[in-house]
């Protein structure tokens, strides 16, 4: 959840030095250094789509499923969405063949959504995982998740980038999280501000830190 497993291995096809492979040449990449899990982070789309085979044990259903039950219906959102696998992520489990998905958007799979059902699901985290009366995720869940870990105080759990010393949005409050994917996508939840902004395809550097300071800058004191 923290990114820090250091896990090794091949899931799918695709060795865990695939994504954003270390080293100076390809010949170094599959001989990255092993360092004790917890301690360093990486972000690794391989470990999380290790991540989301083992939560479909636990769950044992397709997990588009799983969110569309618990979460995308109770929200509201269209029946547009999509959670895409690879062409061999496909498992056998209780007798029935199921696709496990992919966490991120690298290689053909992950999700594919449109920025009202992201509105959505950003203002559910905006409410702290409630909708209307209904509680959909732990609050102590969601309180954990905006704990940064020992190795990376930016980051919370899975995909919750945080904003300590306003170092990666310095126009934003310390408080405020963002939902990131790549292109870049991003949900900006500020609970300060009782603000939430869906953004697509906006670039890596400054531009999110700069469209957030012209939209605070717009609220009325």
């Amino acid at each position: 959840m923290r990114q820090t497993s250091d896990w090794q291995g091949t899931l799918w096809g695709k060795p865990d030095w695939a994504d954003r492979p270390e080293g100076k040449t390809p010949a170094d990449w599959p001989n990255r250094p092993l360092r004790t899990p917890g301690t360093h982070y990486k972000y690794n789309d391989v470990r999380i789509n290790l991540l989301a085979l083992s939560t479909l044990y636990v769950w044992r259903k397709p997990l588009p499923e799983v969110l569309n039950e618990k979460i995308m219906q109770p929200i509201g959102a269209s029946s547009t969405w999509r959670w895409y696998g690879y062409d061999n992520s496909w498992i056998e489990l209780d007798g029935k063949k199921v696709q496990s998905v992919s966490g991120g958007g690298h290689w053909g799979g992950g999700i594919f959504i449109n920025a009202w059902d992201l509105a959505r699901f950003g203002y559910l985290f905006l409410r702290d995982g409630k909708w209307k009366e209904q509680q959909l995720i732990s609050k102590d869940w969601i309180a954990m998740a905006r704990t940064g870990g020992s190795a990376n105080a930016e980051y919370g759990f899975a995909n919750w980038f945080l904003n300590p010393g306003r170092k990666a949005l310095p126009n934003a409050p310390e408080t405020a999280i963002t939902f990131q994917g790549a292109g870049r996508n991003v949900i900006y939840i500020d609970q300060q501000h009782d603000l939430l902004i869906v953004t697509r395809w906006i670039g890596n550097g400054d531009e999110l830190n700069q469209l957030v300071g012209k939209v605070l800058a717009a609220l009325p004191d």
